[in-house]
């Protein structure tokens, strides 16, 4: 009776410890994006007095008006939305025909193959060579500058050849090929249909990536109609640039772009955010399995 009595008292411990420390985590990290949140929807004055905590004070939407008003965010945003779309499908498509024919063991030269894409992870040319490269083949002030140059992510080609190998049956995709079926049709209809918690993981993370870049856009691009909303996003924040926004008055100015800086963080994020819902069934699910096993 002793012993049940002293293993219910460790075990309700060690769960009430354990809860705990995941609420006080969950709050931390949920606090500023609720706070940024609110932000956006609260009076400019009501801010800056830091009256707004956790719930909008003096509700109104005067920052998102003047962000969808803005051309310089509107081309920002519509660039971003085609870099991640464009880009991503095109990191996929390259990442699944890379890292399936290398999952086999069969193939000739897998290994010296997987070692060379392995090696990119460590090592690279440098920003110079980058560029002068980028120069030379015309890609320079381009939109593919954005995604041709990073066509494939290491770390992700690996992830990708790993699920494949591990969690996909050998016989399977023996008695497919016995009946016929040529590896792209296999490719086609058994291997991606059973590799969706992978393929999600990895679309997010590609996605990700672009929908984030702005150090590419730096270097690489300088007509101001190819800039992605990280650009624009950059420049209001640490910048302070309010070009097309000006009211007239410093003072309101002034006002609005307290509650501005929030609306740009909230409508350049959420997309991401939604992403991470859609996905998140499986992420755990994907990464694991292509992870444990080298």
């Amino acid at each position: 009776m002793r012993k049940r009595r002293k293993k219910f008292n460790s075990n309700t411990a060690y769960t009430i410890i354990v809860y705990t420390i995941a609420i006080v985590s969950a709050i931390v990290w949920l606090y500023p994006l609720v706070f940024v949140v609110s932000a956006s929807f609260s009076s400019p004055e009501e801010l800056l007095s830091g009256n707004v905590f956790l719930l909008p004070k003096g509700f109104n939407l005067d920052a998102y008006k003047y962000v969808f008003q803005n051309k310089d965010i509107m081309t920002g945003y519509r660039n971003t939305i085609f870099y991640s779309v464009v880009g991503t499908l095109y990191n996929m498509i390259l990442t699944v025909f890379a890292a399936y024919p290398l999952s086999k063991k069969d193939m000739k030269g897998q290994t010296l193959l997987t070692v060379m894409i392995t090696f990119t992870m460590f090592f690279g040319g440098g920003m110079i060579p980058v560029y002068l490269n980028l120069n030379n083949l015309g890609l320079l002030d381009t939109p593919w500058v954005m995604f041709v140059p990073s066509a494939i992510s290491a770390t992700n080609f690996i992830i990708m050849r790993n699920y494949f190998t591990h969690s996909i049956s050998g016989e399977l995709l023996e008695a497919a090929h016995m009946e016929g079926a040529s590896q792209l049709q296999i490719l086609r209809k058994i291997v991606l249909p059973l590799s969706t918690p992978i393929l999600g993981v990895i679309t997010i993370y590609y996605m990700a990536g672009h929908w984030n870049a702005y150090f590419s856009a730096l270097i690489y691009l300088s007509d101001e109609n190819l800039m992605p909303l990280q650009i624009f996003l950059r420049r209001i924040l640490i910048m302070g640039g309010m070009e097309g926004m000006s009211t007239g008055s410093s003072m309101t100015d002034s006002l609005i772009y307290e509650s501005l800086k929030y609306a740009i963080i909230v409508v350049s994020t959420l997309p991401m955010l939604i992403g991470y819902l859609l996905v998140q069934k499986s992420f755990k699910k994907g990464i694991m399995m292509g992870s444990l096993k080298g």
